[in-house]
């Protein structure tokens, strides 16, 4: 699985520590965050994530900013994402498996590395369920080509 990983100046070193967390673990990440503590836009990484997940360049993203709230706002605008903000794991594994998301977002700010270790994994170990989410994953979509 390739993970398109992004983030903002905030959450450079969480991106550190989880692209190491996630490479011991051999999943295939590509970074498009910024690479130092250097203020920056966290819309700008947003979009690279997402696009690269829209396209299926990437099969998931993670994204991180200083709450998760902005920039999951930013990847949302992305045709085909579904990014999703999470400080605990219940809800990442319900958003995979309820709501397709493909993007997880959240903040340096609010969560600490073991806890992001946690939703990380969460996420990435669920799938989708389809069934009777499926009719309102279809609802969102085409909610976005209106």
């Amino acid at each position: 699985m390739k993970i398109a990983i992004g983030n903002d100046h905030v959450g450079y070193n969480l991106k550190l520590h989880l692209s190491e967390y996630l490479k011991q673990k051999g999943y295939d990440l590509e970074n498009f965050g910024c690479d130092s503590e250097e203020s920056c836009d966290y819309p700008v990484f947003a979009k690279k994530v997402a696009e690269a997940v829209a396209s299926g360049r990437c099969d998931l993203g993670i994204l991180i900013c200083g709450t998760g709230v902005g920039i999951s706002i930013a990847a949302n605008k992305v045709k085909g994402i579904r990014a999703v903000v999470c400080s605990e794991p219940y809800s990442a594994r319900l958003a995979r498996q309820h709501n397709d998301a493909n993007i997880l977002a959240f903040g340096a700010r609010v969560i600490g590395p073991a806890i992001a270790e946690m939703i990380v994994d969460e996420f990435l170990n669920a799938k989708f369920e389809g069934g009777r989410h499926q009719k309102r994953v279809d609802l969102i979509s085409q909610m976005e080509n209106e």
